[in-house]
């Protein structure tokens, strides 16, 4: 059985927002929170980004929340710096608390080769709008990233693409 240590709590987050620092192909993503002075960063995947924004939607949906307005500027949303991550997600769930009307988002380590039965774990405890804007937020910042190839589905870099539903055949494709 493996051991939870929650290491921040941030009940309730003022802020929350991920992000992706780099080149499209090279790009490290992150989930960031803050609360007061307390500044919490964590590095993600972009998968887990894409299924974050997604999750959130249909949470958000679900409970008749989905359709307001957002009203947080872009420019808000950006990473707050210095970005010192705490560690790597391995997992993301999603919840809500109907009385407090606040929705967790909680990240927990990758679990560590050499502790495998013990993970950190921070949640975040955030309004509707907040988590509205980060799931919107988090869809373009996933959808700056390599052009898809139509063929494979697979992204094609800068330097090129070998589509293996090509079969080797024609040409490397390459971004124009």
């Amino acid at each position: 059985m493996t051991e939870a240590n929650l290491l921040y709590d941030l009940n309730p987050a003022t802020h929350v927002t991920v992000g992706a620092i780099g080149k499209p192909g090279k790009r490290t993503f992150y989930l960031q929170g803050r609360q007061g002075s307390t500044v919490v960063t964590l590095i993600a995947e972009k998968v887990q980004v894409a299924a974050l924004a997604r999750g959130t939607d249909d949470l958000l949906k679900r409970l008749g929340l989905g359709d307001q307005p957002l009203l947080v500027p872009e420019e808000e949303m950006e990473l707050v710096e210095p970005i010192e991550p705490l560690f790597r997600i391995g997992q993301l769930g999603l919840g809500y608390d109907p009385e407090r009307r606040l929705v967790v988002l909680v990240a927990y380590e990758s679990p560590a080769e050499e502790n495998p039965a013990s993970v950190n774990v921070v949640r975040f405890w955030v309004t509707a709008e907040q988590m509205r804007a980060l799931a919107r937020h988090a869809a373009v910042i996933v959808a700056a990233g390599r052009p898809i190839c139509v063929l494979c589905g697979q992204p094609i870099d800068p330097e090129g693409h070998f589509c293996p539903k090509r079969n080797g055949h024609g040409e490397k494709a390459t971004l124009t």
